[in-house]
């Protein structure tokens, strides 16, 4: 840390983040354990919840987003809504199983092997 923000009065404490890893340790275990409470349903909730409030609290915390302006979520958003656009978009052509120049493999792929030195 530089003098500079030694002398304005900032300081900087382990307590907060150390809070934030015992959260993000904690749903850590909700992700591996809820999978194996239930069915479908908790398996997607824990997977895909948890997985979206670990990326946020990284995303504010360490990336110290909590601090910037709003609008800096705002874009966050937008390049979250674009991405999902994006993919959903594109998704019905690239998972589509038939069309002009689909061809469907039955068997795997030859495998290719190294020439052999004279």
């Amino acid at each position: 840390m530089s003098d500079t923000a030694h002398s304005e009065g900032h300081t900087h404490s382990a307590k907060p983040y150390l809070r934030i890893y015992y959260i993000l340790l904690a749903l850590l275990v909700v992700s591996i354990v809820g999978p194996m409470m239930g069915g479908l349903t908790v398996l997607l909730i824990t997977a895909f919840g948890v997985a979206v409030v670990k990326a946020l609290m990284v995303a504010a915390y360490f990336m110290h987003l909590n601090v910037e302006k709003k609008y800096i979520w705002y874009l966050l958003v937008m390049a979250a809504i674009f991405l999902l656009v994006l993919f959903f978009g594109v998704a019905p052509d690239v998972m589509n199983k038939s069309g002009v120049n689909w061809k469907h493999l039955d068997h795997p792929a030859p495998a290719v092997t190294a020439p052999a030195h004279h």
